[in-house]
């Protein structure tokens, strides 16, 4: 590092801390969202850094991203990509290619997913060919269970992709078990769950492949961006190929020859020795990432750890100060797990005196940040009035979840302050209504 860039990186830390005081919290007035990114002086000095360094495309520093969080989660490979979205897209994707052989999933091949959650688990099956097999969940946890998936698979089931409900595990273990007894793929989607664990074990490192999100309201943010992340290095490398354009070359940005073979190779109809860095093996897309998000994860990743024990710490004091509260569903871990979690859910019961609408007209008044469980019951969404899917059992808990459950945030940037406030508003509105 230059004398230059040491003063200017010196200079944004102070700015930093600058912009950082005086941020007083005021009951009614100050807006508590219910995610967002935890961004310190290294987070800021970091992105300049890279700025300076003009690393505007994807190189060196995501690949010193890649390698960190692979080994955070307990993977061999990782590659970043520019958005969650997209890594869920890739991974199912990677699993339509020929080098599969038999076990390629093909138009018409089903895929058991949960109807209640994010919609891009799912677009990736019907934007395949594929045919989506939705299960209930359960109240409380939010997830499935191993018994729903079970009941699902048929005769063309070729894979499970389901995601961790808002930081809460589902019982991954036993679901990759299943999956192996019945030849099937795992894909664990990750993107909210950063941080958890089942059975001891990072949620994340169960699935044939697993997926993260580093969206600011994530548990770690690069800006937007994602992750792709498996054990498996056939189903890394076509990963690799099918986010950078479906190239055949593998060589890593700026290098050349890796194979020692570039021109002296047959691949289609093409001249013998037709330049490797230009053969496309596959219909792929560009969702790469670029160094200046790398180089902001990276930093985020240092506070992994103390994200997630703010997290299970809000949750905690919310479950404590809501205990009780009549008219409410509270939300709970599944067994055998310790989650990191997005966000507090919660359901209005039967026959409680007040409507879901009602408690979040309330809350958003106090500038209490709500949401949606997603996209509730995704059947009953206008994007899929006319995708052709398949329903195993009911989907009961799928409809509560649309017409009666909310959450409201638990992220790092919630003080002690705003955690109690948050609980005692709910508690306000739940005694005028008795």
């Amino acid at each position: 590092m230059t004398d230059i860039q040491a003063l200017i990186l010196d200079h944004v830390r102070k700015y930093h801390r600058e912009r950082d005081q005086g941020r007083e919290f005021i009951p009614g007035e100050t807006p508590l969202p219910p995610s967002g990114a935890v961004l310190d002086e290294d987070d800021r000095a970091a992105l300049v850094e890279a700025a300076l360094n003009l690393r505007i495309a994807t190189g060196s520093v995501a690949e010193q991203f890649e390698r960190a969080f692979a080994a955070t989660v307990g993977r061999r490979k990782a590659h970043l990509t520019n958005s969650g979205s997209s890594a869920n897209l890739l991974a199912l994707t990677a699993l339509t290619q020929r080098e599969l052989g038999d076990r390629r999933l093909r138009p018409g091949d089903e895929v058991v997913t949960v109807a209640a959650g994010f919609p891009t688990t799912v677009h990736p099956i019907v934007q395949n060919g594929l045919i989506p097999v939705f299960v209930d969940i359960e109240l409380g946890t939010y997830n499935t269970t191993v018994d729903r998936v079970a009941a699902a698979i048929g005769p063309r089931t070729r894979a499970i992709m389901i995601a961790h409900a808002l930081g809460n595990p589902f019982p991954v273990a036993e679901i990759a078990d299943l999956a192996t007894e019945h030849g099937l793929f795992l894909v664990e989607d990750n993107c909210d769950a950063v941080g958890s664990t089942y059975r001891g074990r990072p949620t994340g490192s169960f699935g044939d492949m697993s997926t993260v999100s580093f969206y600011p309201a994530h548990h770690l943010t690069s800006g937007e961006g994602g992750c792709v992340l498996t054990d498996n290095v056939r189903l890394s490398k076509v990963v690799e190929s099918l986010r950078d354009w479906g190239r055949d070359c593998w060589c890593l940005p700026g290098h050349n020859d890796t194979c020692r073979r570039r021109f002296s190779q047959q691949f289609g109809t093409l001249p013998f020795g037709y330049d490797h860095k230009y053969t496309f093996s596959r219909i792929g897309y560009n969702l790469k990432t670029t160094d200046l998000q790398a180089a902001l994860g990276l930093s985020q990743l240092a506070k992994l750890t103390d994200f997630g024990a703010a997290r299970r710490r809000n949750w905690q004091r919310l479950r404590e100060g809501l205990d009780g509260v009549p008219g409410l569903l509270l939300p709970r871990a599944t067994p055998n797990s310790d989650p990191s979690w997005f966000g507090f859910l919660l359901t209005v019961r039967p026959g409680a005196p007040f409507s879901r609408t009602a408690i979040l007209q309330y809350l958003e008044s106090r500038r209490i940040g709500t949401r949606m469980l997603f996209s509730g019951n995704l059947i009953r969404q206008p994007a899929y009035q006319d995708v052709a899917y398949r329903v195993s059992g009911d989907l009961t808990n799928s409809d509560i979840v649309t017409e009666r459950t909310f959450w409201i945030g638990v992220y790092p940037g919630l003080t002690t302050e705003m955690i109690d406030y948050m609980s005692a508003s709910i508690r306000e509105f739940v005694s005028g209504r008795r």
